[in-house]
């Protein structure tokens, strides 16, 4: 099985804070990989360190066995990576479909417009906001122009942090279907994602983070009937 992600001792933080310790973490093609773990454990971090945001420090980050470590955003998109923010992911005075072009500047106009086009029947709720502002739109329609506008450099492999944070249940499940719907035009997912039974439900594996190491990984399906696992890390409603 093809290794898209296989990272090994990552240590990062912010500036001069760690927050990670030795991180050994891989995801295969196709998969969809669900990292969960207590608030400020490293989980967002992670993946920020893994795109470039925060501040690598040591360890080998391959990607499709080329060595990426500590490379920049702009090179990491180039070579098929997107990132989904949690927060502050798309611009609010800007309509739907501006957001959707900002994904594409580099592209011709004919590519960008098919693309916006496939983006947009993916997420068929932002076909009639095309022309609205993003400030408009509701939580979870923000969060799919996100992913949509992610979309639009045509990206291979996904990552995603907390995409259903703050939404109605209702939403909560849509966008994790949706994401889960990616793997399907050949994307690979890694999530980072507080609503851990709703993400692992839908997932191959799944990572435990706590202290700014993983302690367990394993079957998703095992996770989620691990009790002393649902215990510490699921709780009773899934937070």
């Amino acid at each position: 099985m093809t290794r898209v992600l296989d990272v090994k001792g990552l240590e990062g933080g912010y500036g001069s804070v760690q927050i990670l310790y030795g991180i050994d973490m891989h995801v295969n093609e196709g998969e969809f990989v669900t990292i969960i773990g207590p608030n400020g454990c490293g989980k967002s971090t992670f993946i920020k360190t893994i795109f470039g945001i925060a501040s690598y420090y040591t360890g080998d980050v391959e990607y499709r066995g080329q060595d990426i470590s500590g490379w920049r955003t702009d090179q990491l998109v180039n070579h098929g990576i997107a990132y989904v923010p949690q927060v502050d992911n798309v611009f609010p005075s800007l309509s739907v479909k501006e957001n959707l072009q900002m994904g594409g500047n580099t592209l011709s106009n004919s590519v960008l417009n098919e693309r916006i086009e496939r983006s947009i029947d993916m997420f068929t709720d932002l076909r009639s906001r095309e022309y609205d502002l993003a400030a408009s739109l509701s939580g979870g329609e923000r969060q799919m122009l996100a992913i949509s506008r992610a979309l639009i450099s045509d990206p291979k492999f996904l990552l995603l942090d907390e995409p259903t944070a703050a939404l109605s249940p209702l939403y909560q499940q849509q966008i994790i279907e949706r994401i889960d719907s990616l793997r399907e035009g050949g994307i690979t997912i890694l999530i980072v994602e507080q609503n851990a039974r709703l993400s692992l439900a839908r997932s191959d594996r799944g990572y435990i983070m706590a202290n700014g190491k993983i302690v367990h990984s394993g079957d998703a399906q095992n996770i989620l009937t691990d009790p002393e696992i649902g215990e510490y890390f699921l709780g009773s409603t899934g937070h």
